[in-house]
């Protein structure tokens, strides 16, 4: 009996060393029913279950139905009982707020797959959400009632399942050490620091914020990982961040037409005078976001979009630069990469409307960039569409507002002039070197804007030199190490991806790796949109070769049962958790 024969007869073969034996000593069947078994055995996966297991399947589905029913029921018992009780012992006000946060927190907990596109979904109306509320600043915050309940989630279920917190090899080694250096800058600089303070701040508190900014969202990773199952929930992720930007420069440009018919006021009609006209406040606050500059008499327009500042608003138009590119060149489907290019080009739009020169520079150098690097630049099917369809749109505006691409021009021009970006960075170095005490830095998060809630901070506006400032020059060294090895995994993680589909994505999104990593000027991983993107991007990345492995297998059903029948000869993990490298 041939070897392929025998494979037929017995497709449990190489499981176990045990069945052979057993197996050989059974009479042999007929030739039907060999011929039967034979055409069978490729088709194994596809047999209807038997009755007494479709019963069963049906019962562990009822009781996951009910778990998860009694669980949603008592998550909102609980929370409307506290909130009733605190809103009529302390506040009403109070009530709802703790109603809300802790019904999030308990769902979030529970349905972490869910909680993480509530966490995507949130970060662009934060700021709008924050000024709705009162514009307290613990508001901007909300967003890590989704992403931290379901990370705890996301560990507890590894720890059960015995899966790795999963990071690639090549990052834990500087992630160690990053983490090493801050707890001892901690103990050694911020620690004495509050041993000296009189109580006006709490230099032990900033510490851990700086911590929190500095790596907080790291874990992002981890949970892009294990929650997005298959490509269907990846594709599903990146039609949302679509949709979400084409929404958030929706609300943009209404703002920028509500402060140009005169139904807001703007900064001149707040009554602001001199230094005033040339400062964005909240005052001028209009529909959505918050603080805004619009003061068109002395050429300055800074929108905030729907976030809290206009830098913000700045860096998530660069950001979504990536991700709009990303789904209007690779989705599969045609719609959606319809979806993807009104996406680009509102953000091409808004980046000229909003008035952030940083913006204006840089969105149509990234999508040149990426249209070089994907080869979509040749793909003229896609290209000179867009290419057009953006030219004509931007002539539109030109034509109708004269004004308005040239004040975006000279405001560029002399901002450049008067402080070119290359020197200003030198001239941050040279300052916080001076600055220097030894071969630590000043105190973690001494240079952090979100930290002056807890005391005195320096300004330092260019990212680098400000990690230099708080970590000294052996913590500068060890994050751009970790960044470099973040950057190195997800070209990797790029290369290796062999769909056509999935690696325009990672190449999508290792190149906003690169370009964050080591982008010199403002410091756009401080703050949101960017502090949550980079580690979106990279956890997207790293994912897309196990996705795209397990696309490959489907396709070749015999080579996987294969492949999945040596691994549990082995006892290794199963091929849908695997190690990274």
């Amino acid at each position: 009996m041939s070897a392929l024969h025998r494979h037929h007869l017995h497709p449990l073969a190489g499981r176990s060393p045990y069945l052979l034996p057993m197996a050989s000593k059974k009479p042999k069947k007929p030739r039907k029913n060999s011929k039967k078994r034979s055409a069978q055995s490729g088709q194994s996966a596809e047999q209807p279950l038997s009755r007494k297991e479709q019963r069963a399947k049906e019962r562990e589905a009822s009781k996951a139905r009910a778990q998860l029913i009694q669980f949603t029921v008592l998550a909102f018992v609980f929370s409307g009982l506290v909130g009733l009780l605190l809103g009529l012992m302390v506040e009403p006000t109070l009530g709802v707020a703790a109603t809300a946060g802790l019904l999030c927190l308990s769902l979030s907990f529970k349905y972490q797959r869910q909680a993480l596109y509530a966490f995507i979904i949130y970060i662009p109306f934060s700021g709008t959400v924050t000024y709705m509320l009162g514009g307290n600043s613990l508001l901007q915050l909300a967003k890590d009632a989704f992403y931290i309940p379901a990370l705890i989630g996301v560990i507890q279920m590894c720890r059960k399942k015995r899966l790795d917190i999963l990071l690639p090899e090549s990052v834990k080694v500087p992630l160690v050490l990053v983490i090493s250096i801050v707890v001892l800058n901690i103990l050694l600089i911020n620690l004495p620091q509050q041993v000296q303070s009189a109580g006006d701040e709490s230099p032990l508190m900033m510490g851990i914020l700086g911590l929190k900014v500095l790596l907080g969202y790291l874990p992002i990773i981890t949970c892009i990982y294990y929650l997005m199952r298959t490509s269907e929930d990846l594709y599903f992720l990146l039609r949302i961040q679509a949709v979400l930007v084409i929404t958030a420069c929706v609300l943009g440009f209404v703002q920028y037409l509500m402060l140009r018919s005169g139904v807001c006021a703007g900064t001149e009609g707040t009554g602001a005078q001199g230094v005033d006209l040339f400062k964005a406040s909240l005052q001028s606050r209009c529909f959505v976001g918050g603080a805004l500059l619009y003061s068109p008499s002395q050429g300055q327009i800074r929108l905030p979009g729907t976030f809290v500042a206009p830098w913000q608003w700045g860096w998530f138009l660069i950001s979504s630069a990536f991700f709009s590119f990303g789904t209007a060149f690779n989705d599969r489907s045609p719609f959606w990469r319809l979806v993807g290019i009104i996406s680009l080009i509102t953000v091409v739009v808004m980046a000229v409307v909003s008035g952030q020169r940083i913006a204006l520079f840089l969105v149509p150098i990234i999508v040149l960039v990426l249209s070089v690097m994907t080869g979509q630049v040749t793909n003229l099917k896609r290209f000179v569409p867009i290419g057009v369809i953006l030219g004509l749109i931007l002539m539109v505006l030109t034509v109708r507002n004269p004004e308005l691409l040239q004040e975006r021009v000279d405001s560029f021009q002399a901002r450049w002039d008067a402080s070119p970006p290359h020197e200003f960075v030198r001239q941050q170095f040279v300052e916080v070197w001076d600055a220097q005490n030894g071969i630590l830095g000043n105190g973690v998060a001494r240079a952090t804007n979100g930290a002056r809630i807890f005391g005195k901070i320096r300004l330092v506006e260019t990212y680098h030199p400000k990690i230099l400032y708080e970590l000294g020059p052996l913590g500068l060294f060890a994050v751009m190490v970790l960044y470099t090895a973040i950057t190195i995994a997800t070209f990797k993680a790029y290369r290796k991806t062999k769909d056509k589909n999935l690696r325009g994505y990672a190449a999508s999104m290792w190149v906003f790796i690169l370009f964050i990593s080591y982008f010199p000027y403002y410091y756009p991983l401080d703050v949101d949109p960017v502090s949550v993107y980079y580690w979106l991007a990279a956890g997207i990345a790293l994912k897309i070769p196990t996705l795209d492995k397990q696309q490959r297998e489907l396709a070749n059903p015999k080579k996987s049962r294969r492949l999945r029948s040596r691994k549990k000869s082995s006892d290794q993990p199963p091929p849908d958790e695997p190690q990274l490298a």
